[in-house]
């Protein structure tokens, strides 16, 4: 579905990403795991559109789309949920997610909306609870509810998730995981960046680790799992327990 060919990118003289080569196929739950500042949220961003690459090709269901900006992505059957969820916070529940399908006004009927509204709410009922709401008063994990529903409201092939775990507490993070999922059961595929590298790999198909803007590891998700550096480098330092 998604295939990124040699892609590098600057911010100014900074190079954050170095030939970067990976691919997801359709129904994939592929996770990207590296240190802070090792470019995966810019590696999103450049898929996105967001920023330009300096080289390199991202091919998305077989058609170059690196010189697309961020809506024509999005028409193209991409979504991204970012790091901070970034949501509209003087805005009720309700209308964050009719915001999340403002393409999809012009040209589908809207009851089609609606029912995908209703799919979110089956997904995250503590959203259907909250529809009338402003998002700007609901708790961390709600707010990280409304920003994958308002990204599912597009109707997007793939989804890429940007720590969405980030500061929720256990019991949340294991409510957004399982989400996660279940969007994946149901035909999505998703490309997830999470520091909680275990849960990462507990819950992808296939993983890729980034250091310093390069791929330096690749492979199903237990091979990783089962490399010593990725161990002692991410799980911690109880890392035997991930495979005992």
């Amino acid at each position: 579905m998604l295939t990124v060919r040699n892609l590098s990118t600057y911010y100014g003289p900074v190079q954050a990403l170095r030939n970067v080569s990976l691919h997801i196929g359709r129904g994939e739950i592929v996770c990207l795991i590296g240190a802070n500042g090792a470019g995966k949220s810019t590696l999103m961003f450049t898929i996105m559109g967001v920023v330009k690459p300096s080289s390199g090709e991202i091919l998305f269901e077989g058609k170059p789309i690196q010189e697309l900006d961020p809506p024509a992505i999005v028409s193209q059957g991409i979504s991204l949920v970012p790091e901070g969820r970034q949501i509209f916070y003087p805005l009720t529940v309700e209308e964050n997610l009719e915001l999340g399908a403002y393409q999809r006004f012009k040209r589908e009927p809207k009851d089609s909306i609606l029912a995908d509204m209703e799919n979110v709410y089956e997904l995250f009922p503590r959203l259907k609870e909250r529809r009338k709401q402003l998002a700007g008063t609901l708790s961390g994990g709600e707010q990280q509810m409304l920003a994958i529903g308002r990204a599912f409201m597009a109707r997007p092939k793939l989804l890429m998730l940007d720590e969405p775990s980030l500061g929720l507490a256990p019991k949340l993070v294991d409510s957004i995981l399982e989400a996660i999922k279940t969007l994946n059961e149901k035909g999505l595929t998703i490309l997830l960046v999470e520091q909680n590298a275990r849960k990462a790999l507990e819950l992808a198909h296939r993983g890729y680790v980034l250091e310093t803007g390069r791929i330096v590891l690749q492979g199903r998700t237990e091979e990783l799992a089962a490399d010593e550096d990725v161990r002692r480098a991410y799980l911690g330092k109880d890392y035997r327990k991930f495979i005992d």
